[in-house]
This record gives C-alpha cells, structure tokens and sequence, in this order.
C-alpha cells in the first residue's frame, strides 16, 4: 500500500488490524518502539503488533519527515481543550471505521502518524511542528498477513501540524502478484 500526501503538509494516521478466527492483534507503536528500538522504523524494519508480530514492512519512504509514533490520534478532549467542540477527529474517524467492518478492539491503538515532524527536543518536550512533507510525499508498506488498514488524513486545523490546513490522502493498493 502506497499512501500518498497529494498537496503536502498532511499528517496520515495509520492503523492496522489483524484478526484469524477468534484472535484478534493490532499494530502497536510501543511494540514497534521497544522491538525495533527506534522512534521509527527504518528502510526494511517492520511496524509491530500488540502481540510482537510483524504486521507491515517500511519498503520505501519518499517523504523527508520523521514521521511519528508518540502521540495519540487527535480526539474529542483534544479539541474541547482548544475550545472546538465537535470537532472531526482522528479517533472518531478509526472508531467508524471499526463499526464499518464489523471489529471490536478493546482500546483504541495509538496510529502511525506518516508525514508528521514531532521529534523530542533536547529539553524532553514533545513539540509538533508543521509538516514538511512535499506534495507527493509518500511511503510504500507491505502487509505481512491480511490486514485492515485503516487511515485518515489528520484534522487538525487549528495548530501548525497540517500546515494550518487539512487536505487528502491518496491510498494506492498494490499487488505483489501480477
């Protein structure tokens, strides 16, 4: 799967979902942290599940951001906070998605936010920056078993994060096989 920032300046957010039968796991970023003992996965690394099985493979980044694996998906009590009641966000968009495809997660994972610059400064705060991603940025990832992936373009639009506006994300599923 290709996913695609058309305009730049767009964050991605990206779950995934593996389920066999009664078993279900989904793509941990504080698995994915402590297995590949790095903020992000590099070039050939997979993202992790809850479980500790590799779920998707990085094949190819074509964006200069650092991407993110930190923070939550925005939510409802983060745009109560900003006095925006509401408010499209992140968590409700996966949540839908969930109900949509019939999957019941006991927790709401933390995504993978492609495309967004929140790197930890030298003090310990955690600052998110606008994203630097160049229209057409994108990242290849292979899943490693049947999955449901899902993503939404990110809504913030009150903070620099999206380049202080919200656009698409563009997916493309690719086939292995001809």
């Amino acid at each position: 799967m290709r996913v695609i920032d058309p305009e730049g300046q767009q964050v991605a957010d990206l779950c995934a979902i593996a389920w066999t039968g009664a078993t279900i796991d989904w793509l941990s970023t504080s698995q994915t942290r402590d297995i590949t003992e790095r903020l992000f996965p590099r070039l050939g690394e997979c993202f992790y599940s809850e479980r500790g099985h590799p779920l998707l493979t990085l094949v190819e980044d074509n964006s200069p951001c650092p991407h993110d694996m930190l923070f939550p998906a925005c939510n409802r009590g983060l745009y109560d906070r900003a006095g925006l009641p509401d408010h499209p966000n992140c968590r409700d968009n996966f949540l839908a998605a969930l109900q949509a495809a019939k999957v019941a997660l006991p927790i709401v994972p933390d995504p993978v936010n492609l495309f967004q610059c929140s790197e930890p400064q030298s003090d310990g705060r955690l600052e998110v920056a606008a994203s630097i991603n160049p229209a057409g940025g994108n990242v290849l990832l292979r899943a490693e078993e049947d999955l449901l992936l899902v993503v939404t373009a990110c809504s913030v639009d009150h903070h620099p994060t999206n380049g202080g506006r919200c656009t698409g994300i563009t997916l493309e599923i690719l086939s292995l096989h001809p």
